[in-house]
């Protein structure tokens, strides 16, 4: 009877898990090394993550400092970051390559939030459709006697308590998010 709320718990924790990472990746006007999580390099014939071709540091609240392991590879790293489109100023100098993150907008800084809206809103059309295959479940296994009804309507306010939770998690996850960005 457990195993149904125990995978949703699981199923729960990943989308929140999911939309910690992705909010990471929305960029605040803070430097943070999260942004360049999706950034690809080619090394060597081989599109390589940037954190395996550079040590990746934060100099200052608005600055990044990428210093590549292999000097040759400054301008395949340059090239990827400005292909990237992340809205940073990119400088190489003699100790590797400088990201400033300028002054966010206001325009800049609601498109930022939309963003994060549309990936709350993401999360929680998954977090709907395990809430439904869950359910699914447990009148399956009602309707081929293997839980009584009163064990199925438990199940499904166990389950509501655990979907209303990670909800509850999700909102705020984005209020926190909201707050950063609009600073």
């Amino acid at each position: 009877m457990d195993h149904f709320l125990k995978n949703l718990k699981t199923k729960t924790l990943d989308i929140e898990s999911w939309l910690r990472k992705e909010f990471s990746n929305i960029r605040t006007g803070l430097a943070s090394t999260a942004i360049l999580d999706k950034v690809r390099v080619e090394s060597y014939g081989v599109l390589t993550p940037i954190d395996q071709v550079a040590s990746i540091t934060t100099e200052d609240a608005k600055t990044i400092r990428i210093k590549p392991w292999d000097a040759s590879q400054v301008k395949a790293i340059e090239k990827a970051v400005v292909g990237s489109d992340l809205g940073v100023s990119v400088a190489v100098d003699d100790k590797g390559i400088r990201l400033s993150f300028p002054e966010l907008t206001s325009e800049r800084r609601q498109d930022f939030v939309k963003i994060a809206k549309d990936k709350l809103e993401q999360a929680k059309i998954s977090l709907r459709g395990e809430r439904d295959e869950t359910w699914s479940d447990i009148q399956a296994k009602e309707k081929e006697g293997e839980i009584s009804q009163d064990d199925k309507f438990k199940l499904k306010d166990d389950m509501q308590k655990i979907v209303d939770d990670s909800g509850g998690v999700l909102l705020s996850l984005f209020e926190k998010k909201e707050k950063e960005i609009k600073g």
